[in-house]
């Protein structure tokens, strides 16, 4: 008899700490900024996270209010919070996460 598997889980891809589960996932379709590291995910949650101070910052989709997530263990940054969308058409992000594909790895699949 094979044993139960866990939920399909991402970890920080520096130290293997986990920070967010796929059924999570609400978009893989985002890309972040030139001088980040191309395509992410937005996730519903976040966990074994810091959150960095909140700041206004210009995105690809405009203004938004963000925090830079840093992972808990070993303090790498995965990507951001966004705490407040100022476009209405931008409002459904407002306390998602997104982390960088590059800086999160695949576990239990």
């Amino acid at each position: 008899m094979e044993g139960s598997v866990g939920p399909r889980v991402y970890s920080c891809s520096n130290c293997g700490n986990h920070v967010c589960l796929h059924d999570d996932i609400i978009s893989k379709a985002f890309h972040v900024n030139p001088g980040r590291h191309g395509r992410a995910f937005l996730f519903s949650h976040g966990r074994n996270i810091v959150m960095g101070p909140k700041q206004d910052r210009l995105l690809m989709t405009g203004i938004h209010t963000v925090a830079d997530v840093y992972c808990h263990d070993c303090g790498e940054v995965l990507g951001w919070k966004y705490e407040r969308a100022y476009e209405e058409t931008q409002r459904y992000k407002e306390g998602k996460f997104v982390f960088e594909k590059i800086k999160i790895v695949k576990e239990n699949w």
